[in-house]
């Protein structure tokens, strides 16, 4: 099929690496015929977040500019996969279902793949204050910028490399995860949202509710004020560009 990169911020997730390390099935990927680098950005960590990174097997990138946005930039970057997928190093994404996703961008032609965690059997995963944000900010995305998602502030994504240069995602924070997506529907890309699993969070919580749900609010106001960017004509240029 292709190339796949797995990008992973981390921020002192040295003991929660090697369970997500162990849930990539590098087998099942292989056998479908994707070979898979897994980049894990060490946002600034303080323990040994890098180090167990690399002895896994995972490509490590050096941001010590603390954010959620950054990090992703910085593995973003360096990203060589046609294919890029995402989530977070806390055990609460599914990288075993990226077979299963993979074949729904494939087999529908699509661009951007975002996912939902805010159906009922996630319930018990997520705190009340993060379930009724959630919801508050998605209701408020898609009245902004008229897609359908039903979880704007989901982490887990899988999208074609080049989705990446034609958007402009500037949030530096947990903004980030909105901004991608909401500039990916306005810019014209062929986008889908489909449910996943949401798992119970191991370790330290890094979430602010009050302080993250606020610059995400402003981060739509200021986002929606913003010229779209050039969107699908760039990435069609781009996939061209690749092919040669």
């Amino acid at each position: 099929m292709g190339a796949l990169s797995i990008v992973i911020p981390a921020l002192n997730e040295a003991e929660n690496m090697k369970p997500v390390m162990d849930s990539i099935p590098f087998e099942k990927l292989q056998a479908l015929g994707w070979s898979t680098e897994v980049v894990v950005v060490d946002n600034g960590s303080t323990d040994n977040t890098g180090e167990i990174a690399r002895e896994l097997g995972a490509r490590v990138v050096w941001q010590p500019e603390r954010g959620y946005g950054n990090a992703y930039k910085a593995g973003f970057e360096v990203a060589v996969g046609d294919v890029i997928a995402t989530g977070d190093a806390d055990c609460t994404y599914p990288f075993d279902k990226l077979p299963e996703l993979l074949d729904i961008l494939v087999e529908r032609d699509l661009e951007f793949i975002t996912t939902d965690r805010l159906h009922p059997a996630n319930r018990e995963s997520m705190k009340n204050s993060h379930f009724v944000g959630n919801h508050v900010l998605s209701a408020l995305s898609r009245v902004l910028f008229g897609h359908r998602f039903r979880d704007s502030q989901s982490g887990m994504w899988v999208f074609r490399r080049y989705v990446w240069s034609g958007l402009d995602v500037r949030s530096p924070g947990m903004a980030f995860s909105q901004e991608i997506k909401n500039d990916a529907a306005r810019a014209g890309y062929r986008v889908l949202e489909v449910p996943i699993e949401y798992r119970i969070r191991r370790g330290e919580v890094k979430l602010n509710a009050l302080m993250d749900g606020m610059a995400n609010l402003l981060g739509l106001f200021t986002h929606r004020l913003r010229k779209p960017a050039r969107g699908a004509a760039r990435g069609e240029e781009l996939a061209e560009s690749m092919k040669v």
